[in-house]
């Protein structure tokens, strides 16, 4: 049987307009005009015979399309791979800067804000192209799940199809607020009682960490918060400071506040924390072989042993 064999800038073409959301910022990108990026687009659906793309705002993949996209990251890899052996071989021999070279990641915001920078940082010095795309720690496996992305830090305990899974800790949260905050609204803590009375600083709408805690804390199956949406993990801290409400946030982050005051931890006797794992492509690739060390490195030393 024939092997198909799929045009490398019309496979490209179409992870543009996936990744720039429309036609006209993939044609920027690539820097041809935007009669070609649908030119290369028709090209291909004629070679698969089957539509790629449906057209909303923005434009997103069909099942065909994320196909198609997850095999032009496979080829991004050995993209990679191979300019990075090249040179080995030869050092004087220029890095390309190429946009579509990028390996693309999803991490949730908290682990962007405490560890996991740090973690790829030599790899980033080393020319490692890398796009972190940050989402909520429930929904990160999605970006994996549709292509979309190499490889993921997730909740998800359960090995996606095709990907290997690597545990790599719980990262502990500590609730805090104001001072201020802690002594007009909630007397010696958070508890059952008071929780209602406060209003609790969420990420966005999708993050039900400030739920999960709060029932956690206090033995409760489901709870009601008011809730304010700040979308950075840092931001959440400045707004408890600030007196906006309680936060959940990585112990690690609040640290530095809870040392100097300007922040307390509202229930101290609760222990709460999330696993977290790594989820990449089951491939053989020197870059995905990288990039998991180094975030399997960083975990062992900034999360806490998962339970046996």
């Amino acid at each position: 049987m024939a092997v198909t064999t799929f045009d490398p800038d019309a496979l490209e073409c179409l992870a543009a307009i996936v990744e720039e959301g429309g036609f006209e910022r993939a044609a920027q990108r690539l820097s041809i005009t935007q009669s070609a990026v649908s030119q290369r687009l028709r090209a291909l659906e004629a070679q698969v015979g089957t539509v790629l793309l449906v057209r909303s705002r923005p434009v997103r993949p069909t099942p065909a399309g994320q196909r198609l996209l997850k095999h032009a990251k496979m080829m991004r890899l050995l993209r990679a791979d191979l300019e990075r052996e090249l040179r080995e071989l030869d050092p004087t021999l220029a890095r390309r800067a190429r946009d579509e070279g990028r390996i693309s990641i999803a991490i949730n915001a908290d682990s962007i804000a405490t560890w996991a920078l740090a973690a790829l940082s030599p790899l980033v010095r080393d020319g490692v192209p890398l796009e972190i795309i940050h989402d909520d720690q429930d929904f990160t496996h999605e970006w994996l799940r549709e292509g979309q992305v190499m490889g993921c830090v997730t909740t998800l305990a359960q090995p996606l199809r095709g990907c290997r899974l690597e545990p790599l800790g719980r990262m502990p949260y500590v609730a805090v607020a104001s001072p201020a905050l802690l002594q007009q609204r909630l007397g010696a803590g958070l508890n059952a009682h008071n929780f209602h009375r406060v209003p609790f600083v969420a990420f966005n709408r999708k993050d039900d960490l400030q739920r999960d805690f709060v029932c956690h804390a206090f033995g409760l199956s489901q709870v009601s918060l008011q809730q304010i949406y700040v979308p950075s993990s840092e931001g959440q801290v400045r707004a408890a400071q600030a007196g906006w409400g309680v936060t959940v946030v990585p112990r690690a982050l609040a640290a530095a506040a809870l040392a100097e005051g300007s922040l307390v931890d509202v229930a101290p006797q609760t222990r709460y924390g999330v696993p977290l794992h790594w989820h990449c492509w089951n491939l053989a690739s020197d870059a995905l072989a990288r990039i998991s060390a180094a975030l399997r490195a960083a975990a062992a030393e900034a999360l806490e042993p998962l339970p046996a």
